[in-house]
């Protein structure tokens, strides 16, 4: 019948997965038992009728078919007005939906803008959703963190490519320097010395000292003695000279090879030394504020400028190298983004702290734009043409639409029923 088919065209038009079509198929199958009941109901209006003297209750059946009937014209008439013109019979205040597209958009928005979007609705949501314990679980599944690790690594290249190189080698230029700038240079010279000292570094380095000298010396013998003959008096005979200057060359190789001792007195004075060292840099303003002009000499090398200038193309080129031909940033993305989890359902401050994060998002960013998202809405809606309106609705709501078909039928013959028997005994 024409009624049926009116009723529900186009609803599953715009299909997009299997929950649709499930609603699709439901809504198909409900709608063609509605249009089936009014069939029957009309067949037993027409066999009661016909047989009205065959037996006493024909006239009920057909009081409660005739009801029936009318009730469920009824309601497949408000039912199907809602979307289209019944029969393509352009009837008042018929196709509801199309006719008022843009008003519904409009609703729609301002609906979910004031109602869903509110402070006061979002605020105590927010309080019980639980953000932090929710993105826990999630990235809990090795497959999710290792999902959003690659998608995040994805991202990189084209973000990376898109940035100036200039400004955001200056700004990491600036930051370092800034940072550098700030960090004392005399607690961390004694601090280091401190290490050195602790792991008997110092002595190391002063033993590689010894050997440097006298590998000189053994280098420069020859250079040496010429020096001290040069600076000798001129009445002296160059024998003498030649064998001063000898003596002396091999005293002094003596003297480091003895410094190896470790009870060797310059070696203990080189110990107070540092140590001395250490407790001016800690202590004494002079020696601090040296420091300070040694770091700042460093800081302004034009070496170490054109370093701090380098570290941005170092780090692009090395992010970009890697995600172009391996998987070491996006295996160290998951593995964090995995043990972000760890934490998360551990540390119930991170999990504050987060919950702070999303709600003042939400509350700075979504909030603020709430009307802006309604409009957004509405004009989705209005971009809509009436036909995808009118499926979209349908797919939702069409099965329960129907409903409304079958019981105006049956609680109108029931009503018709009613009647009929009321009247009869009355009369």
């Amino acid at each position: 019948m024409g009624f049926a088919r009116d009723g529900g065209q186009g609803a599953a038009e715009l299909q997009t997965g299997p929950a649709d079509f499930r609603k699709s198929r439901e809504f198909r199958r409900m709608r063609l038992f509605a249009g089936t009941l009014l069939l029957v109901m009309l067949a037993l209006l027409l066999v009661a009728r016909r047989f009205t003297d065959a037996h006493p209750l024909m006239p009920y059946a057909a009081a409660f078919a005739e009801a029936a009937l009318v009730g469920g014209l009824a309601d497949w008439f408000a039912v199907t007005a809602l979307f289209r013109h019944p029969l393509g019979i352009p009837v008042p205040h018929t196709a509801i939906v199309p006719r008022n597209k843009d008003r519904i958009g409009d609703a729609l928005g301002n609906f979910v803008a004031n109602n869903f979007l509110s402070p006061d609705v979002l605020a105590p949501r927010l309080r019980t959703l639980d953000v932090a314990a929710r993105l826990g679980r999630w990235l809990g599944n090795g497959d999710n963190a290792a999902g959003a690790a690659r998608r995040v690594a994805g991202v990189v290249p084209p973000f990376l490519s898109a940035l100036r190189d200039e400004p955001v080698r200056q700004m990491l230029r600036d930051a370092a320097l800034d940072r550098l700038k700030g960090i004392p240079a005399a607690p961390l010279m004694a601090k280091i010395l401190k290490v050195l000292v602790a792991g008997g570094q110092h002595l190391a380095l002063f033993d590689i000292g010894l050997v440097a000298a006298r590998r000189f010396i053994d280098d420069n013998q020859d250079a040496i003695r010429q020096t001290i003959n040069q600076k000798s008096s001129w009445w002296i005979p160059e024998w003498i000279d030649s064998r001063l200057s000898r003596r002396i060359v091999d005293g002094v190789l003596e003297l480091l090879r003895e410094m190896e001792a470790s009870d060797h007195p310059w070696r203990l004075e080189f110990q107070e030394a540092v140590d001395g060292l250490i407790d001016r840099l800690a202590h004494e303003p002079e020696t601090r504020g040296r420091a300070e002009v040694v770091k700042a000499e460093i800081i302004a090398h034009p070496e170490v400028q054109a370093y701090l200038l380098s570290l941005w193309s170092a780090v692009k080129s090395m992010v970009l190298d890697d995600l172009a031909g391996g998987d070491r940033i996006e295996r160290l993305l998951a593995e964090s983004l995995a043990g972000l989890s760890g934490r998360l359902e551990r540390d119930a401050d991170l999990r504050e702290l987060v919950n702070g994060w999303a709600t003042r998002i939400l509350f700075h960013v979504v909030v603020p734009n709430r009307q802006r998202l309604g409009r957004f809405m509405a004009g989705v809606v209005k971009g809509w043409d009436s036909r995808t309106v009118v499926s979209k609705l349908e797919l939702q709501f069409g099965r329960d639409l129907q409903y409304i078909r079958i019981n105006g039928t049956l609680v109108g013959g029931l009503v018709g029923l009613a009647i009929h028997t009321v009247t009869v005994a009355l009369g």
